[in-house]
C-alpha cells in the first residue's frame, strides 16, 4: 500500500500527454507531403502551355517530349523512394526529410530558369526523387514519434496534406505564370527544412543507437513535461531487441511469400487503374473532352472533391471493413471507367455531313435553335467532369488509402523494410510505364482505349478483392499472422498460442 498510494496520486500528472508539440513536429513533416502533392501534378497545368505553338521554341514539347516530362516523376520517386529507405537507417528519418528539400529545390531551380529541355526533364525527375524520398521517410518518422491514441489519426496527414498540395496547383496554374509555378514549389520544401531544425528525432531510432538519454529527452519533448517517459522507452526497447531478422528461405513459407504477394499485386493493380496518368494529365485530359468548364477550373473542382474523399475515407476506415471499401471503391471506378469509354467512344465519331436543307438563316429561328442547343451541349460536357470526379472519389475511398494501411498491417515486421522497397518499387515504375505510354494511346486512339483498359483493371480489382484479400479489420496481428500460416482461419487456438508463449 505504501508503494501503490504515490503510484496513485501521480498517474494523473505524470501520465498526462500534452500533444502540441507532437502536432507541430508532425505539421513541420508533412509540409514534405505537401511538396511532392505538388509537385506530382506540376505538369498538369504546364504541359498545355509548352505543348502550344506559341512556347518557347527551345522548350516546345511533342508527344514523345511531353511523355517523358509526365512520366520521368514516378522513374525519379522510384528512385528516392530506394534512397530513402537505406538513409532512414543510416542517418535518420529526420535527416531523411530534411535531405528531400534538396534535389526538390534544385529541381524547381532548374524548370524554373529552364531554356532548353534537359533542365525541364532534369528538374522534373529532381522532384521526383524528392517526392519518393518524403513519401518513404515521413509516414515511418509520424508513425514512430505519435503514441496509440493519435496515431491512427496523424498516420492520415501525409495522404490529406499530398491531395492538399496537389489542389493548391491546380489551383495556382490559372492564375501563375508555369514559370512561377515552379518558384512557389520551393516556398514549402524550404518551411520544412527550417521548422525539422527544431524538431526531435525520433526516439526509436535514438534507442536503437543506444542513445538511452537523447531518447528520452525527445520524447519527453514530444509528450510534455508532466508525462511519464519510462514505460514507454522500455516497450520501444523491448520492440528493437525482440526484432529479428528473416532469411531468403524462409521467405518461401507461406507466412512471408502470401502477404508479400498480396501487396506487390495490390501496388500494381492501384496504379494500373489510371490514377496517376490522370492526375498528370488532367488538363490535357479535359481539353480533349470537350467538357463544359475550362480545363483549368475542372482541375481545380476534381482536387477539391478528391480532397473531400480522403477526408470520407479517412473517417470510414476503422468504421467499415477493408473488403467493404475495396469492393465499392472498384465498382465507383469501374462504372465511372465505364461511363468515360462509352462518352470517349462516341466523341470520337467523325460528325456527319451538314443538312443543307436546314440551312436557311433565319435569325430568330437560329437564336431559339442556338438556345435549345446549349442545354444538351453542356450537359453532354458535363459527363467527362462527373465521370472524372466520381472515379477520383472512388479510388480516394478504396484503392488509395486501403493500399496503404494493408501493407501495414498484412507484412511481416521482420520483413516489412525489403516488403516495403519491393512494393515502392514496383509501384512507382509501373506508374512510370502506364504514365509514359499514356499520351502516345491518346494521340493515336483517342481516350478511348486507355479507358478501356482501366475499366478492365477495375474488374480484376473486384475480383482479387474478393477471392484474395483478407478482411482485417478488428483483428489483431497474431490472427492475421494465423490466418497466412493456415490460409483457412482468423482463429488462433489456445494450445498453439501456450506453447509460442511458453
Amino acid at each position: 500500500m505504501e508503494e501503490e498510494t504515490p503510484l496513485l496520486n501521480r498517474r494523473p500528472t505524470e501520465s498526462k500527454i500534452n500533444n502540441s508539440r507532437l502536432f507541430l513536429a508532425v505539421f513541420s513533416a508533412v509540409l514534405g507531403n505537401f511538396s511532392f502533392g505538388y509537385s506530382l501534378v506540376y505538369s498538369s497545368p504546364v504541359l498545355p502551355k509548352l505543348k502550344n505553338p506559341d512556347a518557347d521554341p527551345r522548350l516546345r514539347m511533342d508527344t514523345n517530349l511531353a511523355a517523358w516530362f509526365g512520366s520521368i516523376y514516378p522513374l525519379g520517386a522510384a528512385a528516392g523512394g530506394l534512397s530513402a529507405m537505406m538513409l532512414n537507417d543510416m542517418i535518420g528519418r529526420k535527416m531523411s526529410i530534411m535531405m528531400s528539400a534538396l534535389p526538390s529545390v534544385i529541381g524547381y531551380m532548374l524548370m524554373g530558369g529552364a531554356v532548353d529541355i534537359w533542365m525541364l526533364l532534369l528538374g522534373r525527375f529532381l522532384t521526383g526523387v524528392a517526392g519518393g524520398m518524403t513519401a518513404a521517410s515521413i509516414p515511418v518518422y509520424i508513425s514512430e514519434i505519435s503514441h496509440k491514441d493519435v496515431r491512427g489519426t496523424l498516420g492520415s496527414c501525409p495522404q490529406i496534406t499530398a491531395v492538399l498540395g496537389t489542389l493548391a496547383l491546380y489551383a495556382l496554374g490559372p492564375v501563375l505564370p508555369w514559370r512561377w509555378l515552379a518558384v512557389a514549389g520551393e516556398v514549402p520544401a524550404v518551411l520544412m527544412v527550417v521548422l525539422m531544425v527544431f524538431m526531435p528525432s525520433s526516439p526509436r531510432r535514438l534507442l536503437a543507437l543506444g542513445r538511452e538519454q537523447q531518447a528520452e529527452r525527445a520524447l519527453r519533448w514530444l509528450r510534455g513535461k508532466h508525462y511519464d517517459t519510462d514505460i514507454e522507452l522500455r516497450a520501444i526497447q523491448h520492440s528493437i531487441n525482440t526484432q529479428g531478422k528473416v532469411t531468403w528461405s524462409q521467405l518461401a513459407t507461406p507466412i512471408y511469400y502470401k502477404p508479400i504477394l498480396i501487396s506487390v499485386v495490390m501496388r500494381f493493380l492501384q496504379q494500373m487503374t489510371g490514377i496517376t496518368p490522370i492526375l498528370v494529365f488532367l488538363e490535357t485530359i479535359f481539353s480533349k473532352s470537350s467538357v463544359a468548364l475550362a480545363p483549368s477550373y475542372d482541375a481545380i473542382v476534381v482536387g477539391a472533391v478528391r480532397l473531400f474523399s480522403v477526408a470520407v475515407a479517412a473517417s470510414l476506415m476503422d468504421r467499415a471493413g477493408r473488403k467493404a471499401l475495396l469492393y465499392t471503391s472498384s465498382l465507383l471506378m469501374f462504372l465511372s471507367a465505364l461511363t468515360l469509354t462509352m462518352n470517349s467512344h462516341t466523341a470520337a465519331c467523325p460528325p456527319g455531313p451538314p443538312n443543307i436543307t436546314v440551312s436557311l438563316d433565319y435569325s430568330s429561328h437560329n437564336a431559339v435553335g442556338d438556345t435549345l442547343a446549349a442545354g444538351p451541349q453542356t450537359a453532354a460536357g458535363l459527363i467527362p467532369l462527373i465521370s472524372t470526379i466520381v472515379f477520383i472519389f472512388g479510388y480516394a475511398m478504396g484503392w488509395g488509402p486501403i493500399t496503404w494501411l494493408l501493407m501495414s498491417e498484412v507484412l511481416p515486421l521482420v520483413a516489412r523494410g525489403v516488403a516495403s522497397g519491393l512494393c515502392v518499387t514496383v509501384s512507382w515504375l509501373t506508374a512510370f510505364m502506364l504514365t509514359y505510354a499514356f499520351p502516345h494511346m491518346v494521340d493515336r486512339y483517342g481516350l478511348y482505349l486507355p479507358y478501356l483498359c482501366f475499366m478492365v483493371v477495375c474488374v480484376l480489382c473486384l475480383l482479387f478483392t474478393a477471392v484474395c484479400v483478407p478482411e482485417t479489420r478488428g483483428r489483431s496481428l497474431e490472427e492475421i499472422e494465423n490466418y497466412f500460416r493456415t490460409g483457412r482461419t482468423f482463429t488462433i487456438s489456445r494450445s498453439r498460442s501456450i506453447g509460442q508463449s511458453d
